[in-house]
């Protein structure tokens, strides 16, 4: 009978080291998975959630609100609840509230890897009025000219605005 016991202990011993092995590598597994996720990951894993960004100095409270639309290369679209959309780019990005606790895989859709001027294009082929916010200021008017790194803006009444679009901290369509 003794032996049997300390026969059924030494299992019971070897079952748990096994078990906290298991869980060891788990742990180990999700921190190398953690370790590997890109904020763009957990981005896309948040498409459609209500997301606060805080944005480099620009705008009021330097924070802009709304649901994630959509995610480029180097941009994230809001819809806010005024019904606009705001276009911002990653170099404005400071801190995003909201995210997804998961990641999604990089997408292969094509318009994902368009850059912000591709994206700037089509809001001037639009001619939709825009609010440019910069460090120094806010610009309103229409898009006339997209280049490689800068844009041209037209406000209703003065001079046109070329802008920088490292410049650029949020990009609101009206």
């Amino acid at each position: 009978m003794r032996w049997e016991r300390l026969f059924e202990d030494l299992e019971a011993q070897l079952a748990a080291a096994q078990a906290q092995e298991q869980r060891a590598g788990l742990v180990e597994l999700v921190r190398a998975e953690r370790a590997s996720t890109r904020l763009a990951d957990r981005l896309r894993a948040s498409r459609g959630l209500s997301l606060r960004v805080q944005v480099l100095p620009g705008e009021a409270d330097g924070v802009v609100t709304g649901d994630l639309v959509e995610i480029g290369t180097d941009w994230l679209l809001l819809a806010e609840q005024t019904g606009g959309r705001a276009l911002v780019p990653w170099a404005a990005v400071q801190a995003v509230a909201g995210l997804a606790p998961y990641a999604a895989p990089e997408d292969h859709d094509p318009r994902a890897r368009l850059g912000l001027p591709h994206a700037l294009r089509a809001l001037s082929r639009d001619r939709v009025e825009v609010a440019l916010s910069t460090d120094a200021r806010t610009l309103v008017g229409r898009l006339d000219r997209v280049g490689a790194d800068h844009v041209d803006l037209t406000p209703s009444a003065g001079p046109p605005w070329t802008v920088p679009i490292a410049a650029l901290r949020v990009v609101r369509s009206r």
